[in-house]
């Protein structure tokens, strides 16, 4: 059974940092592409970032380009996402999803297009 383990989150104040990990069980996940989503209260859930298995082309959201970096560990069955820069408004929930409908290109964004989801891990940035 496939699981997905988010870790990391918590508070931090406004132009902090943050890392947050998923860890991934259950498969092999070397070349699926693996990905964050983020929920904030009242909201739709978001797209933040995807990587993808072969090549590791990496997607970000327009509101977090720049200030956050996706990154894999193929041995370690793992994705991070480095959190720079950090404002309010990236207060939410996060989600490590994986395993993307093809072609990926069209689907990295969508809610739909991916397979496996964690539990989410909150994150809070205060001002």
């Amino acid at each position: 059974q496939v699981q997905l383990i988010e870790s990391g989150g918590g508070l931090v104040q406004a132009g902090g940092s943050m890392r947050l990990s998923c860890a991934a069980s259950g498969g092999s996940f070397s070349t699926f592409a693996m990905g964050w989503f983020r929920q904030a209260p009242g909201k739709r859930r978001e797209f933040v970032a995807a990587i993808m298995g072969t090549g590791g082309s990496a997607y970000y959201a327009d509101s977090v380009k720049g200030r956050f970096t996706i990154s894999r560990d193929n041995a370690k069955n793992a994705v991070n996402l480095q959190m720079n820069t950090l404002k309010p408004e990236d207060s939410a929930v996060y989600y490590c999803t994986a395993d993307l409908l093809a072609p990926p290109s069209t689907w990295y964004s969508s809610l739909g297009g991916w397979i496996y989801w964690g539990q989410g891990t909150q994150v809070t940035v205060s001002s």
